[in-house]
């Protein structure tokens, strides 16, 4: 059974199953807008050459998220 974990530790290629947002997060409503959801699933693509931001796939877009972002994003691994 995956454990849940935050969006910044998703490796490259690993994919995953949106669990929440954590409520303290700023942008909560404008990541909910790009489509990180509940349910959703996202996909770690890539991470630019100093490892921040990384870009991630969800609902067809790439979309690139800072790390002290991510952190407020719970994913579970599938």
């Amino acid at each position: 059974m995956s454990k849940i974990i935050t969006l910044d530790k998703l490796k490259i290629n690993e994919i995953a199953k949106v669990i929440s947002i954590d409520s303290k997060c700023e942008l909560k409503r404008r990541l909910e807008d790009l489509g990180i959801i509940k349910g959703s699933t996202i996909k770690c693509e890539f991470t630019s050459p100093f490892k921040d931001p990384t870009a991630y796939l969800i609902k067809g877009c790439t979309i690139a998220i800072r790390n002290d972002t991510s952190k407020y994003i719970k994913v579970k691994k599938i």
